[in-house]
């Protein structure tokens, strides 16, 4: 029987009190078994390289930084190798190619991605590519200048999206590996409706659909994705709140469930999960239910492996709570557990 997956958590704080969690998941109950912790400040966002043995995290000590971790499987669980700037300020999103080969960065306040090599030994070298966004959009305080919010490498790591929040549009660059340069696409930059935001995008597990949901505007885009160009095409965009919902709230992250079968979205101010079913032959959304988080501003949330929980941190109230999968629904039930993290803002099982 193998190992039981290590979820690794960043906990937001100014100073080294908060850092990066680590806690052994325990499969059939959801129930997330604390193991220790990394003291970082200002640790933002995470993930594993394929091989699960290295996790890189950008932090925003001193501008902007990229960190690489060997992971340790005794108690302890992170030995830190090293670190480089992440060529901007304000890194929000770090992203691994499926290779083991680069680490890509989205700088949201600094308006850059950048692209770093990464050595046999796990460590990262110093950047070899930084491309800076141009534009702006319609919003008069969250689009004056470009915001890139996440940076997704394609399913066949030819390509590299970044949605980027302040231009409403999602960039496409083909990843050369051999000069280690991200090159725009021949696809034109994806554009979205004015004042949407767009945030993060991630691929059905069968390749051929994308979605990307929209901070400002409450929605989720749904896309057919060309293999062959890169290309993205929009099928439709609905919207992730009720519709008796006339509050304030702003989206934040987005997944497929590993059967492709549903869809979350999370809703910072209504502070819920919308669930969604997937058409599988044309990609399209159809709402199931908004569930509530238990908590407040749920920014990140992720789902096990296995796709039986779904565990969502919710920043203001330093609270993650599990819910349980419906294998059958796709409907979420809270399970009972919770855990204490100083404002979490992302999950990621190796």
């Amino acid at each position: 029987m193998g190992q039981p997956p290590t979820a690794y958590v960043c906990g937001f704080t100014e100073d080294e009190s908060g850092g990066i969690y680590s806690y052994e998941l325990d499969e059939p109950e959801g129930r997330l078994g604390e193991r220790g912790r990394m003291g970082i400040a200002g640790v933002a966002y995470l993930t594993s390289d394929p091989t699960g043995s290295h996790l890189y995290a950008v932090n925003r000590a001193e501008g902007g930084q990229v960190s690489a971790f060997r992971i340790d499987q005794r108690p302890a669980g992170l030995i830190e190798l090293n670190r480089q700037s992440s060529s901007g300020t304000a890194p929000a999103y770090v992203s691994v190619d499926s290779q083991g080969q680069y680490v890509f960065v989205a700088n949201y306040a600094g308006g850059t991605v950048a692209m770093l090599p990464i050595s046999s030994d796990g460590r990262l070298e110093s950047p070899c590519d930084v491309v800076e966004h141009e534009g702006s959009s319609i919003h008069p305080d969250r689009q004056t200048a470009p915001h890139p919010h996440s940076i997704v490498p394609s399913p066949d790591d030819l390509f590299a999206y970044v949605p980027d929040l302040g231009t409403d549009t999602i960039e496409i660059y083909e990843i050369d590996y051999r000069d280690g340069r991200l090159r725009s696409a021949d696809p034109s930059p994806v554009r979205l409706q004015s004042g949407a935001g767009p945030r993060h995008l991630t691929f059905h597990p069968e390749g051929r659909f994308a979605y990307v949901i929209n901070e400002l505007d409450s929605t989720i885009t749904a896309f057919n994705y060309d293999v062959e160009t890169g290309a993205l095409e929009e099928i439709e965009t609905v919207r992730t709140l009720p519709e008796q919902f006339n509050g304030e709230s702003f989206c934040a992250d987005v997944h497929v469930h590993p059967s492709g079968e549903w869809l979350y979205g999370s809703n910072r101010g209504h502070d819920s999960i919308v669930v969604m079913s997937i058409d599988n032959s044309t990609g399209c959304l159809d709402t199931i239910s908004h569930v509530s988080t238990q908590g407040k501003w749920p920014r990140h949330f992720a789902i096990d492996p296995a796709g039986r929980h779904l565990f969502v941190e919710n920043r203001h109230s330093n609270t993650i709570v599990t819910f349980a999968i419906d294998g059958k629904t796709g409907e979420l039930t809270p399970t009972g557990h919770r855990q204490n993290v100083p404002e979490p803002l992302c999950l990621q099982f190796v």
